[in-house]
């Protein structure tokens, strides 16, 4: 901002108000100097202020905490996939494709020993990995982290999040289990819970 308007204007109202008063100065006089000063001393330069829109934020994914999610989920899913891998041999059936394990779990046709059982307890309880609020957890902060927290993504992110799901029941080949609903609920909640804080920002 140039502010030589602002100081000779400050010059020309302290020259106004710093000069005696005279009996032959009459108010109008007086108010067409004060408005003369006034004038000049409020000088707009168009195009020396940054517009509006410049200010507005910029999102970018966070490709570091994308990348641990990723690396995260993948360590944990293979070590789950080992476990029913070793489940299915164990009781003398096949893995002809990938899809043969989801069917194989979808039956509820097996048995389990006492530690694996433990472990898949202790995975799907309330505060374990694959339990409904870490897994929510973590799809809202992989979702904030591909939009770099940008409001304006938050429906586009929800129907993709929609969309993976309806594609989890196709591969599972019925209605997923409880849990899967409870966390596809709690997610969604997550989910508009952002979008009224991002309200709230603005």
């Amino acid at each position: 901002m140039n502010v030589n308007g602002v100081t000779s204007g400050v010059s020309a109202y302290s020259a106004y108000t710093s000069a005696p008063k005279t009996d032959n100065t009459t108010a109008a006089e007086g108010k067409n100097a004060l408005s003369a000063a006034v004038d000049q001393g409020a000088v707009y330069e168009p195009g020396k202020q940054a517009p509006i829109d410049s200010a507005k934020k910029t999102y970018t994914p966070n490709t570091e905490l994308i990348n641990k999610l990723k690396a995260d989920v993948e360590e944990r899913t293979s070590q789950l996939r080992s476990l029913v891998e070793k489940l299915i041999t164990g009781q003398g059936n096949a893995i002809g494709k990938s899809d043969d394990i989801w069917s194989f779990l979808r039956t509820g046709n097996f048995t389990v020993d006492a530690e694996t059982k433990a472990q898949a307890q202790k995975d799907i309880a309330e505060d374990g990995y694959w339990g409904v609020e870490k897994t929510s957890e973590r799809i809202l902060d992989f979702a904030k982290a591909l939009s770099g927290g940008d409001p304006d993504k938050i429906e586009t992110l929800k129907n993709a999040f929609k969309k993976g799901f309806e594609q989890a029941t196709k591969t599972w080949g019925d209605k997923l289990p409880d849990i899967s609903q409870r966390t596809y609920d709690a997610t969604l909640k997550k989910f508009d819970d952002w979008a009224e804080e991002s309200k709230k920002i603005v």
